[in-house]
């Protein structure tokens, strides 16, 4: 191709690139111009909502709206596009006072409406809903046509049914998990053999479901009563179980008894108290309820007295403070003093680090002054040996990122056993154990040496009772102890 033609051909496309532009621009200025009146009064008839409280005008304005946009696409008639454009503004304005007269005359049943919708009618209650729709649609429409009268009636009809979609719709929230949980029980015939609890259960379904007639938008009282019955019928669904099975004969009611025992037992060892249920649970129960009172107690001690320390060490910085003013400036002993009450200050912030470090089944981790004492609960041997076992691996590596939170620190390796078998048998096994742990840390964990103290204290140093299984397996433990370096920075 010479380059005539190239030059021919180029002035051939920015022609007609210009007469796109001029005609895109064209129609842009003639839409401002025919489309200003009624661009305007579709705004304010969206704004109104006309599209859902006068449908009919909205919709005709609309269809010419789309017909003036249509006559102007396809280059018809001027006056074809204005007058199409004054009808869709003609149309507008009339569904905006139709709309703004059908929110005032339906101002009841579009706020049960949203009642309605708020409580999540059109999934909870969706029949009654669509009926509600219906006679709501044709409230609308007579009172469009003028009929005052037909449609005050379709409103007064479509307020009761979004109510009672609204409470229906309630109840399925707050109602429906304890209506299953009691039709398993009528089919699991629960109530013939746990009729009491059953009974309760239904009892606090139908005063639930009476609150809510009574007061649809208070649900709290509702709630905890729902909440109460699914207990209860869960409860009977599980007592059912138990009494079938001692009337089938598949269970005595010794064997029901002393299952039941059991977890008293496990709680009286956990408190380090002696079982002691041969005249049956009350004298149990009244040690573990004095025992759980002694330790709110004693809680709430620690927590006044913890109030306490704080305010004294405020008194006390505010002391210092002034005491230095007058001094005037920093003494030895006082740079000391701020030194170890700043080294302090950094072990109770790395504790709390190590203390996440751990769960309960893994590690108990408590304070004794400045040291940090890591009790590892998960950390088991088998009867007589002192092999660390494979399992406890995983275990010692959360250990070591422990141990590493404080650098430079000295660690004892405590080894304890329970009052079983000889003294001087449990001397000797503690101490092999807290060796073998020692060796582990030099070996796996690369700590030098001259940091581990291992020793063994055999059956001197319980923390719980041995009358009991679980306090003889709280004694049986290896604890470490970790000394921060409080003289320098860590």
């Amino acid at each position: 191709m010479t380059d005539h033609n190239r030059f021919v051909r180029w002035l051939l496309v920015a022609a007609l690139l210009l007469a796109a532009a001029t005609g895109f621009a064209q129609d842009d200025e003639l839409r401002k111009t025919f489309f200003k009146e009624a661009d305007a009064a579709k705004a304010a008839a969206d704004a109104a909502d006309a599209q859902l409280l006068a449908p009919r005008s909205y919709a005709r304005g609309l269809d010419e709206y789309r017909d003036a946009e249509m006559a102007l696409d396809r280059g018809r008639n001027i006056e074809t596009v204005r007058s199409n454009a004054a009808d869709a503004a003609r149309h507008f304005k009339t569904a905006t006072t139709a709309a703004e007269l059908a929110s005032t005359a339906l101002a009841q049943v579009m706020k049960s409406r949203q009642d309605a919708a708020n409580a999540q009618a059109p999934q909870l209650a969706p029949e009654i809903w669509e009926e509600a729709q219906r006679k709501f649609g044709e409230a609308i429409r007579l009172l469009e046509r003028g009929d005052l009268k037909g449609s005050k009636r379709r409103d007064i009809e479509a307020t009761s049914l979004y109510r009672d979609a609204e409470l229906v719709a309630i109840k399925a929230q707050y109602l429906t998990e304890t209506r299953q949980l009691l039709a398993q029980a009528d089919r699991a015939r629960v109530g013939r053999y746990a009729p009491i609890t059953l009974g309760k259960a239904k009892q606090l379904l139908a005063d639930a479901e009476r609150e809510l007639n009574e007061n649809r938008y208070d649900t709290d009282l509702p709630r905890s009563l729902a909440r109460q019955a699914n207990y209860e019928a869960k409860h009977a669904i599980y007592l059912s179980e138990i009494v079938r099975k001692v009337r089938d004969r598949d269970m005595t009611a010794e064997e029901l008894v002393l299952q039941w025992e059991k977890p008293m037992r496990d709680i009286a060892g956990a408190a380090d108290i002696v079982p002691d249920m041969q005249d049956g649970p009350d004298q149990l129960a009244l040690a573990l309820v004095a025992h759980i009172e002694n330790l709110n107690n004693q809680n709430q001690a620690l927590g006044q007295e913890n109030a306490e320390n704080e305010t004294r060490l405020a008194e006390m910085a505010e002391e210092m403070a002034a005491l230095d003013e007058r001094l005037g400036g920093a003494t030895e002993e006082r740079a000391a003093l701020i030194q170890r009450l700043e080294a302090q200050a950094r072990v109770k912030e790395q504790f709390a680090q190590v203390e996440k470090m751990f769960q309960p089944s893994e590690a108990r981790v408590f304070r004794e002054g400045d040291n940090i004492i890591l009790r590892l609960t998960g950390l088991t041997f088998d009867s007589g040996k002192a092999q660390i076992k494979p399992e406890s691996f995983d275990l010692l590596a959360k250990v070591e990122k422990a141990i590493d939170v404080f650098p430079r620190s000295e660690l004892i390796i405590e080894g304890h056993t329970d009052s079983f078998g000889g003294d001087d048998l449990n001397q000797k096994l503690s101490q092999q154990r807290a060796e073998s742990v020692q060796q582990y840390m030099i070996n796996a964990m690369r700590i030098p040496s001259y940091r581990l103290i291992a020793t063994g204290y055999g059956e001197t140093r319980p923390v719980a009772s041995n009358e009991t299984e679980s306090g003889r397996k709280r004694n049986r433990r290896i604890d470490i102890v970790i000394r921060p370096n409080l003289d320098t920075a860590q």
